[in-house]
């Protein structure tokens, strides 16, 4: 996946994977990129059918992001929520 300015330090990702509480089964993308893809929605007010093709696809992220964006924590990890 290209390196976007809008992607999270590792640092970020291990703060976020302990807020969330993810637990750590195999899954076909990795969690990090779905949360980098959120990041780079958010940031740059893309629509979510133009997320750029080298992460997962818009309806994966999606989902994603409204399920956690009902976690308590979702604001406190910087992240604004957007209408669908």
């Amino acid at each position: 996946m290209k390196n976007y300015s809008t992607n999270i330090s590792d640092n970020q990702w291990q703060f976020i994977k302990k807020t969330l509480n993810f637990n750590n089964r195999k899954r076909k993308y990795d969690l990090r990129t779905i949360w980098d893809a959120i990041m780079y929605l958010v940031k740059t007010g893309c629509q979510w059918r133009m997320l750029p093709g080298d992460f997962p696809k818009w309806e994966l992220v999606y989902y994603y992001y409204s399920k956690w964006a009902n976690a308590e924590d979702f604001d406190l990890l910087g992240v604004s929520r957007r209408n669908g």
